[in-house]
């Protein structure tokens, strides 16, 4: 059976238990979820210093579980933003997924169906728009980009009031379609798995829900690697 870690970058145990509950709701029969939070760093990463310190804090959470429990079929870093994505790819062939790498690619690829489409991704804290800007860039998916719209509350913010962070959000969504040409939009942030849904009605293009992307390809990741045969030593004779 597919085994999956979840690693939360923040030291959030709230978040933790959110994303959690989402992924066991998703995952397949007979399947194995560790979610983890980690080791340290800060509560909510919305700052560069507080991603620079998630991008350690994801490998020693990925040691930690190493050491403990042995190779997951697949690891998904559940933070939009990635931090610790690329460190982990680094050191082993096990699947590494992030929530915007996921998100983003599945928005790009909705955008590219129209000659002139481009998406859009909204979340929460301003200081990511330039750092998720610098993401798409790195990852190839910035020549569709129209643009990163941020409200002011952070995620965790926004977590603690769904009223005002579904008004808020909706507000974002309606700058993000006055970019002009956007053929879909992302809504960014491990606190927001739960406000996409109720917002999709009310927005006439795609909402993507980056923690339900990234579960997605994270489970398929995962249900893949348990699925691929094991190499034998041949015994046929020379």
């Amino acid at each position: 059976m597919p085994t999956l870690l979840l690693i939360n970058p923040n030291t959030s145990a709230h978040v933790t238990a959110l994303l959690a509950r989402h992924a066991q709701a998703m995952a397949p029969a007979g399947a194995i979820l560790h979610a983890l939070t980690a080791p340290f760093g800060e509560p909510y990463i919305a700052t560069p210093a507080a991603a620079d310190t998630a991008t350690r804090a994801v490998p020693a959470a990925w040691a930690a579980h190493l050491a403990a429990h042995g190779a997951p079929d697949a690891v998904l870093v559940a933070c939009f933003g990635d931090p610790g994505v690329a460190a982990l790819r680094a050191t082993t062939t096990v699947p590494v997924l992030g929530l915007a790498e996921v998100a983003m690619r599945e928005a790009d690829a909705l955008a590219a169906a129209d000659p002139a489409g481009r998406y859009a991704i909204v979340t929460g804290g301003a200081a990511w728009g330039p750092m998720l800007e610098d993401l798409a860039t790195q990852l190839g998916l910035a020549a569709r980009l129209a643009g990163v719209v941020t409200v002011e509350r952070t995620g965790a913010e926004l977590l603690a009031d769904p009223p005002a962070a579904e008004a808020l959000l909706l507000g974002a969504c309606q700058q993000a379609l006055a970019l002009g040409g956007v053929r879909a939009i992302v809504i960014g942030g491990a606190a927001l798995a739960d406000l996409a849904a109720p917002l999709a009605p009310r927005v006439p293009v795609p909402l993507i829900d980056n923690v339900r992307a990234g579960l997605q390809a994270a489970w398929t990741a995962a249900w893949h690697a348990a699925c691929k045969p094991t190499p034998h030593p041949s015994t046929e004779t020379p």
